[in-house]
């Protein structure tokens, strides 16, 4: 569940909500009738209304975009007041039961739960495949929790746009906590912690370390390492976290306010899960005394926005007129050998530059 003053502190560090609003702000379109109707369904929980909702979100048609543009600076205000919990870890290490697991563990104490599963798309329609709500089962069967399946379309990651505003439209919705999982495919560690108050990485412990991509890149992105399947081999779980905990002294935490905890889990007997869950409260609290918590925020919208602003920049460039039409004889040039990268680059951005 978020802190106490999560409410207060939604509008400053939200990762987006518009808390003051002043002449600079930027202009928002006006919603339709349909959208603010979705919009108020949004708000009262209904789920229904939140999956059409994330089905907008997830359009790639322009006049979609603009329409889910409006939506989100809509709910915006209501955003920000929701725990966010990445969970990554290598395919096999099973996510989406440790997830059933914790949410069931979260349901009975009375939260609400929403699911974000970065599915892998579809090679025929670009859709998300499904699999994590079927392997969710009693999770996708409770009122109380909201499972989407989101398709990953080739994003860093796994994590695209689609995900990052899905999770807004769940708090707005009202969920306590909302979990965003990962297809685990070496990126999406980064892209998970760039968007999530905690982070959790699972791993296996029968596993070496270069079976599991364990780096030093992700090591001082966790918040929290966690063995599942502990109970399948003690002795190699019991290793294996006394041999992390030694690494992680080695390397830079991911806040200087928190030393990353290892521990054991199993989400098929629900062994260690609670302990989960309360070492993710203590970092919360930690962090929020510390003021870090906010700042985590802040600097990770700051970070989308200009991910947003370079993908725009990006899309435009290749969509312009003298790009497009110079670029496949600057690209021959520069694997013929005739002309070097540099030159090449210089002379599109020029193109590029010239005309706007």
């Amino acid at each position: 569940m978020a802190s106490p003053d999560a409410a207060d502190e939604a509008g400053a560090a939200n990762g987006g909500a518009a808390a003051r609003h002043d002449a600079a702000a930027p202009p928002t379109a006006a919603l339709s009738i349909s959208d603010l109707a979705l919009a108020d369904g949004v708000r009262a929980r209904q789920r229904r209304a939140l999956a059409k909702a994330i089905t907008l979100i997830e359009s790639t048609l322009p006049e979609h975009r603009l329409r889910a543009q409006a939506l989100l600076d809509h709910l915006m205000p209501h955003t920000g007041g929701a725990l966010r919990v990445g969970i990554s870890g290598v395919p096999g290490v099973g996510k989406s039961s440790f997830i059933e697991a914790l949410g069931m563990h979260l349901i009975a104490q009375g939260q609400r739960l929403a699911v974000l599963a970065v599915d892998p798309s579809s090679p025929l329609t670009g859709g998300a495949i499904l699999g994590d709500k079927t392997r969710m089962e009693k999770l996708a069967q409770n009122e109380a929790a909201f499972i989407r399946p989101s398709p990953a379309r080739g994003a860093l990651g796994g994590v695209g746009h689609q995900s990052r505003e899905a999770l807004l439209l769940c708090e707005a919705a009202g969920y306590d906590v909302v979990i965003v999982e990962t297809v685990g495919v070496g990126q999406s560690e980064t892209a998970v912690a760039g968007m999530c108050d905690v982070f959790v990485l699972l791993q296996l412990p029968n596993a070496g370390d270069e079976l599991q991509g364990i780096k030093k890149g992700i090591l001082e992105l966790a918040d929290l390492v966690v063995y599942n399947k502990a109970d399948l081999d003690a002795r190699a779980a019991a290793l294996a976290c006394g041999q992390l905990r030694a690494a992680l002294h080695m390397l830079r935490p991911a806040s200087p306010h928190w030393a990353v905890p290892v521990m054991q889990a199993s989400a098929h007997s629900g062994a260690g899960v609670a302990e989960v869950w309360d070492t993710i409260l203590r970092h919360r609290d930690v962090l929020h005394a510390a003021g870090a918590w906010q700042e985590r925020r802040r600097q990770q919208a700051q970070a989308w926005t200009w991910t947003l602003i370079e993908d725009g920049l990006r899309q435009r460039f290749r969509q312009h007129d003298a790009v497009r039409d110079a670029l496949p004889e600057m690209m021959r040039q520069v694997s013929d050998g005739a002309a070097s990268p540099a030159t090449a680059a210089r002379w599109l951005l020029d193109a590029f530059r010239s005309t706007q």
